[in-house]
């Protein structure tokens, strides 16, 4: 079995090894300008080379794309892929721990690599995510992952990119539509400075453990939940922070300046003055849904689908995230809709590209068709942000993955039904 087993992992590295040459297609590297006829050799897992003509080396396969339209691999900047399969069987979901604080938490050690909704997603282009933890206030450590490999290991882009911070908020109400429960505003704003105090408490717990270790000492102890805080006090590792609104997000901001720490907004919905404090800060943001209702009830209709443009025009850098499983494959739509709204087209595909990468700290690696990069690419027959337009192939460095997902195989079952 075990002779099996490496079998496998060395015909999956060769495949990944594969020297293949895609020429005539009209290639999009979304950095540079566009190449109407061209072609990429990818060799060792990159991209080896891009231009209008490039002769195939010995033994390349070749892929003739005419008609064909090549970018680099989508990314969704927030997941729970690999986490969770489905969200109403407890069993099937590892996102969530107990306790407040739990920043020593690796999302990527969880990851199952066999989750439905890997291949899903990756049918629509979408190449890498970031899966996130949550629960609690700090809730673990997000991780970059291709959506392709036999484990997780296999799978990591980056293992480590970011601690997520569900920052504390003063909620008078929670739940859905009749399950609605009301809080009063004082209890609501009591429950919102205790646990704003934990979150202070604790930062002034790691500095002191940041101390200790520097000074060493034979009766130090190594505390996993301080030692996972030193990258981000040092400034090697940013916080996620889940603020939506206006107040929350102005918390948020004062909070990282006073803790002297970097970090990355997540799930803003409605930003208000707080924009040009963004801006101010060069803090990046990760946006969630746009096809969905405006925060307020006398908001604007499209209040969710103008907020992309708003950010843009007032030079915020964002990429998209879906913030769960079931509809990661449809991030391409939430920018699309944003496009129609205000965004300009070409930087809506790169907040799925080269920004998503810069954010995460990975703009070397992927984002763009550029030598030296990962061969993470889809070729299109159309716009990817149109829900039109299919995808034909499929790379994850450099290996030709397949576009089979449990949505595929369903329809060619039922199209096979007898009438």
């Amino acid at each position: 079995m075990r002779a099996i087993i490496l079998l496998f992992a060395f015909l999956a590295a060769a495949a990944g090894q594969e020297t293949i040459l895609i020429r005539n297609a009209y290639i999009h590297p979304v950095v540079g300008e566009e190449i109407p006829s061209g072609s990429v050799l990818i060799q060792g897992g990159k991209i080896a080379g891009v231009g209008a003509k490039l002769a195939a080396p010995k033994g390349a396969t070749v892929i003739d794309a005419k008609g064909l339209h090549l970018y680099p691999g989508l990314i969704n900047s927030a997941t729970n892929i690999g986490l969770s399969e489905i969200g109403a069987v407890r069993e099937t979901s590892d996102t969530n721990e107990l306790g407040d604080f739990n920043p020593q938490l690796r999302a990527l050690i969880a990851v199952n690599p066999e989750s439905e909704h890997i291949a899903v997603t990756r049918a629509n282009g979408i190449t890498s995510v970031v899966t996130l933890p949550q629960g609690g206030i700090i809730s673990g450590q997000g991780a970059m992952i291709h959506l392709d490999g036999w484990t997780w290991e296999e799978m990591s882009v980056k293992g480590d990119v970011v601690v997520r911070l569900n920052f504390p908020v003063i909620a008078t109400s929670s739940g859905e539509f009749f399950n609605t429960r009301a809080t009063a505003y004082g209890e609501a704003k009591k429950r919102y400075d205790e646990e704003l105090e934990k979150l202070r408490l604790f930062f002034e717990d790691a500095r002191r453990y940041e101390k200790a270790k520097s000074a060493g000492g034979a009766g130090f102890q190594t505390d996993p939940k301080l030692e996972a805080m030193l990258p981000v006090l040092a400034g090697r590792r940013p916080l996620l922070v889940v603020a939506q609104r206006e107040r929350t997000i102005l918390d948020a901001i004062a909070f990282a300046r006073r803790e002297r720490v970097k970090i990355i907004l997540a799930e803003v919905r409605e930003p208000g003055k707080a924009v040009a404090e963004i801006v101010k800060d060069k803090i990046p943001v990760i946006l969630g849904e746009t096809h969905t209702l405006p925060v307020e009830e006398d908001a604007a209709y499209d209040s969710q689908y103008t907020l992309p443009a708003e950010l843009h025009k007032a030079g915020v850098k964002f990429a998209f995230g879906s913030f769960d499983n079931q509809f990661a494959r449809n991030v391409p739509y939430q920018a699309a809709a944003a496009v129609a709204f205000g965004l300009p087209k070409d930087v809506a595909l790169k907040a799925l590209t080269v920004h998503a990468a810069e954010i995460w700290g990975l703009g070397g690696q992927l984002g763009s068709i550029q030598e030296g990069k990962l061969a993470d690419l889809i070729l299109t027959d159309g716009d990817p942000l149109e829900s039109r337009t299919q995808i034909r192939h499929l790379f994850i460095q450099g290996k030709q993955v397949s576009l089979d997902s449990k949505h595929t195989k369903l329809y060619e079952k039922y199209s096979r039904r007898p009438q």
